[in-house]
């Protein structure tokens, strides 16, 4: 193979999007090393991809078998929408460089982000409210976006984000209200382990700038259209072993039994039991970036 496969994937809900995702890259995938790779491990499979999922909340909305549990997707969600964890942040310490939250809701570029001394020339800019505000005012803008790169010290870091940019636009509907569509763009991605995590967190995130611009331009905006873009979207090799038995469940095609709906008592009870604990103490449990 001399290019990097391009796949393209639709899908009505976030689990049969990381089904068909999975088994897209591992059967079409290239086959690449990454930079975190030890010796012994298997070269990753590899592909860019974009996704389409019609409706981010239709429902079943959770996969049972994504590696997490719905602890671990709460105190996720909250880290990217709600920003729990952003006092973890503290590069000069070699503790994290950044949160998707600080870098979407209160983006400062600076040229070493590991130098608390740095000179910090620019006010922060809270992106989200911005795409917000500039989609209240032109529904059609084709501006409302928000970056987390900063060219001038992510370069520099071992573990720079991988989220690149949100970008945002309404749709009028024919009764006079609006849909938001949203496209989120990664430069590399894990597909098995961080994948699902990252697509319910945003499309949360999706969610609140509607309900958002709806509260000020006084008409309903409705969750449209997700779409997913990845440069490199991949399984790591080190996760072939845990990752075959699942792709094998999955090629019956039936993801339907290997998902929850968002009301599930199950789910619904394990996530009420995180928020309350994270209500208590946001540090009870660390999840690593995607």
């Amino acid at each position: 193979m001399e290019n990097i496969p391009v796949i393209s994937i639709e899908a009505g809900c976030l689990p049969e999007a990381w089904e068909a995702a999975v088994l897209a890259v591992w059967d079409n995938g290239i086959e690449i090393k990454t930079q975190y790779d030890k010796p012994d491990d298997p070269p990753s499979k590899d592909a860019t991809v974009m996704i389409t999922i019609a409706n981010p909340f239709a429902e079943p909305r959770i996969h049972k078998n994504f590696p997490g549990g719905p602890e671990e997707l709460e105190a996720y969600r909250q880290e990217v929408v709600d920003g729990i964890h952003d006092h973890w942040i503290d590069p000069a310490a070699g503790k994290w460089t950044y949160t998707y939250h600080e870098r979407l809701f209160a983006y400062c570029p600076v040229e070493d982000i590991r130098n608390p001394k740095t000179p910090k020339p620019f006010a922060r800019v809270n992106q989200i409210q911005y795409i917000i505000d500039s989609l209240a005012q032109t529904a059609y803008t084709r501006r409302a976006q928000a970056i987390t790169w900063m060219p001038t010290a992510d370069v520099k870091t071992e573990d720079p984000p991988c989220l690149q940019r949100i970008w945002c636009r309404l749709i009028q509907t024919p009764d006079g209200n609006f849909t938001l569509n949203m496209n989120t763009h990664w430069r590399s991605r894990d597909l098995y382990k961080a994948w699902f995590m990252n697509v319910y967190a945003l499309t949360d995130l999706q969610k609140v700038i509607a309900e958002k611009i709806s509260g000020k331009i006084g008409k309903p905006v409705k969750v449209g259209r997700y779409v997913d873009i990845t440069d490199s979207l991949h399984i790591y090799g080190s996760y072939f072993t845990d990752a075959a038995g699942e792709v094998e469940k999955m090629r019956d095609g039936d993801f339907k039994k290997r998902s929850w709906q968002s009301s599930h008592p199950a789910f619904a009870m394990m996530t009420a039991e995180a928020k309350e604990k994270l209500a208590r103490d946001p540090d009870w449990y660390a999840k690593p970036k995607g």
